[in-house]
């Protein structure tokens, strides 16, 4: 492959800003300063574009602008939710209830409030990583402070019936929040038709900068601060907001609501054909996540006998970016806890690939990426005592 060619397939991990949210954010950068709890001129004007950002996120997802709690992350967010209403809720119940696939920013504050002597129930899922029903049903028999069940993986792109356990968790009288990190943005996210309590959503999803997120709050569950110093948010996030972050997010919230189904339907096609082409032109891929409900742009895969690292890097080499596991912990070398929630074994999971798509990805990227793979993948195997054991 021509050294000046990048395909780059990591979306999820990171993507670049729309071209009209990094013009909108210059000048809040250069001249555009003040505290919006200021009462000067600068202030206000301040406090105006936060307003207008507010706006804009809450329509996304369907609600009202009081709704919108401004963070600096996804995961900051989550942590919100899960510490500030189990602590709000300690006195009905001391239960927490999550999915065996949720992202580390889930996963970890829920074992830490374990280890604070709460009860954890991690629901098991189905080989395409969906959680069922009746056995989020059968956790909530004697109730829970607080459910955790993510709208779509990024790992495997399956996307959860979030409607259907959230109506189960409002029989239940137990609110359930959602890491829509994933979702909105990309695929329509309506809070009030999901019937959630609570969601986190994050702007460089869908074209916004990094640094700017939200936790999007319902009315009539109580959270509690987990960080004091401050009235900003609520009361609930203290800490003067990152205001260019913020304008961005809600410029980009406004974008994607225009031409999100546009850019779903471009990339359905080619995550398909990643789908369908990969497992029969290399022998040994596992397709990874549900089938049909899965996001847009999302394609994952695990290739038995190799590690993802060598893959990966072998593919850099080529210019093809591409991801091995949650990009929280990539870096980490450690088994996937999602794959082994789906019943892949610990070597299979090594071996995990995705392809997260956005704007720059054509049809044509498919052809490029299996070509390149074929022999890279050949090369892995061979040096590999697991496939040479196989094929002895």
């Amino acid at each position: 492959m021509n050294e000046q060619i990048e395909i780059y397939l990591d979306h999820v991990a990171a993507a670049p800003v729309r071209p009209e949210v990094a013009e909108a954010m210059t000048p809040l950068l250069t001249e555009g300063f003040g505290n919006p709890q200021s009462v000067h001129s600068r202030g206000q004007r301040a406090a105006e574009v936060l307003a207008e950002a507010r706006e804009r996120v809450a329509a996304l997802v369907g609600v009202g602008a009081q709704d919108v709690i401004f963070t600096a992350t996804g995961t900051e967010a989550n942590n919100m939710a899960l510490k500030g209403i189990a602590a709000g809720r300690a006195s009905k119940s001391k239960r927490i209830v999550i999915s065996a696939v949720e992202h580390h920013s889930i996963m970890q504050p829920a074992r830490a409030l374990e280890k604070e002597g709460y009860e954890l129930i991690v629901l098991p899922v189905d080989s395409f990583g969906r959680v069922d029903p009746s056995a989020l049903k059968d956790a909530l028999a004697g109730g829970a402070a607080v459910v955790s069940i993510i709208h779509a993986s990024t790992e495997i792109g399956t996307i959860q019936p979030i409607a259907e356990l959230a109506a189960i968790c409002a029989g239940a009288k137990v609110p359930l929040h959602t890491d829509a990190w994933g979702t909105a943005g990309m695929i329509p996210v309506d809070f009030a038709a999901l019937g959630v309590s609570a969601m986190t959503i994050a702007g460089q999803n869908f074209g916004g900068p990094p640094g700017a997120a939200a936790l999007i709050l319902g009315k009539g569950f109580p959270l509690r601060a987990i960080m004091q110093g401050g009235v900003q948010e609520r009361n609930l996030r203290p800490g003067q907001e990152n205001l260019p972050a913020i304008a961005g997010m809600g410029l980009a919230a406004e974008l994607s609501s225009k031409d999100m189904a546009e850019r779903a339907d471009a990339m359905r096609p080619i995550r398909d054909a990643f789908i369908e082409r990969l497992p029969k032109r290399i022998p040994d891929v596992i397709v990874t996540g549900h089938p049909t409900e899965r996001l847009p742009g999302h394609a994952s895969f695990c290739v038995k006998y190799i590690e993802g690292e060598g893959m990966l890097l072998f593919l850099d080499m080529q210019g093809i970016r591409a991801a091995s596991g949650s990009a929280c912990t990539s870096r980490a070398l450690k088994g996937s806890h999602v794959l082994e929630a789906l019943g892949l074994d610990a070597a299979t999971a090594q071996g995990s690939i995705q392809f997260t798509l956005g704007p720059s990805n054509g049809p044509e990227d498919v052809d490029t990426v299996i070509e390149t793979m074929e022999p890279i993948i050949q090369r892995l195997r061979e040096m590999s005592p697991i496939y040479k054991k196989k094929s002895n």
